[in-house]
């Protein structure tokens, strides 16, 4: 009896359900709370470090990553959940990429809007996990490169920032049929580039 009954509360701790939110621990960041950003930290380090280098490349992925997280810390005394944290966090990562490519004299293109239907149910969540060869996975990363901009921007928040596409249409401050129109324009271009690219179907 009080064997199932440890075991019951045992589950009950390591729940993820019981951890914290990213805006919770922000919030306890902001009062303080030091460990509470480790945590965030921990959660998006891998993920915002993939977004800003497959947008700006290995010479500049490391200034701006660092850049971006010291203007976390910068803002944790004003910070207010007025959206999701993760969509703030890509927002100011997004502004921090504008400002390079402006440096640059690099414009994003333009887009208009459509449908996005189930395409984007067939893109990889994980490149490396579900290309199937190493030839693909380069095709894949080829392709990347080559799309416009803001396709290429929409692309990477939702494969490796994971957000939705109303968080996307928020990031880039957009609407939302504007941010599926690049999402969809964005998976059709790489599974052609990629076929021809590999000479394989995905």
């Amino acid at each position: 009896m009080d064997c199932k009954h440890n075991e019951t509360v045992g589950k009950a701790v390591n729940d993820p359900a019981d951890e914290p939110s990213d805006e919770q621990l922000m919030v306890s960041y902001s009062a303080g709370d030091a460990d509470a950003f480790d945590v965030l930290y921990q959660r998006y380090k891998a993920p915002l470090y993939r977004f800003i280098l497959r947008q700006c490349g290995p010479q500049a992925v490391d200034e701006l990553f660092q850049d971006i997280w010291l203007k976390v810390i910068n803002a944790r005394s004003d910070y207010q959940v007025k959206a999701s944290f993760k969509t703030w966090l890509y927002h100011m990562a997004r502004n921090r990429i504008i400002d390079l490519y402006r440096r640059n004299n690099i414009r994003p293109i333009g887009n208009n809007s459509d449908d996005l239907d189930s395409v984007v149910n067939t893109a990889v969540k994980q490149p490396e996990n579900h290309w199937q060869t190493q030839n693909q996975y380069q095709a894949l990363l080829e392709a990347i490169t080559e799309l416009p901009a803001d396709q290429k921007e929409a692309f990477l928040l939702r494969e490796e920032a994971g957000l939705s596409v109303e968080q996307i249409a928020e990031t880039c401050g957009v609407n939302f049929e504007t941010a599926k129109s690049r999402l969809r324009y964005a998976v059709n271009k790489l599974r052609q580039k990629v076929i021809l690219k590999s000479g394989e179907l995905p």
